[in-house]
């Protein structure tokens, strides 16, 4: 059995089907743990695929980070019956200067079925 990086059950039952196969999120905090997901599997496929069209850039940087960990702070809105979504959190990483943390507030929107990221920031900043 192989622990899905975002924390949650078995890969193939929790983010691999999202990652893996492109199945749709259900909800935003899915999607956004298949996200963290594909960062720390350095699957940028995933990311462009789930990136609102309009936000995301022209290319994906990968590599670089070891994404130790995941906690989900807080979700507002973002189930099955929503269009809009917010998921903040707390992702945990090593890189050449040691470890680190980025935390942040992401907003998801519904488009075409399918959940999507637009963007995010840190709501520690002001």
């Amino acid at each position: 059995m192989t622990a899905c990086p975002c924390g949650g059950a078995e890969y193939r039952s929790c983010c691999g089907p999202l990652v893996d196969d492109g199945v749709p999120a259900r909800t935003a905090e899915a999607l956004m743990r298949s996200r963290y997901t594909a960062f720390a599997l350095d699957r940028p496929d995933h990311l462009w695929r789930t990136w609102h069209p309009r936000t995301r850039p022209g290319e994906i940087a990968s590599g670089g980070l070891e994404w130790t960990g995941l906690t989900i702070v807080e979700v507002v809105a973002g189930g099955e019956d929503d269009d809009d979504g917010v998921v903040e959190f707390e992702a945990r990483y090593i890189d050449g200067d040691g470890p680190g943390t980025l935390y942040e507030r992401s907003l998801f929107q519904r488009r075409g079925g399918r959940w999507v990221y637009t963007d995010g920031s840190d709501p520690r900043e002001g």
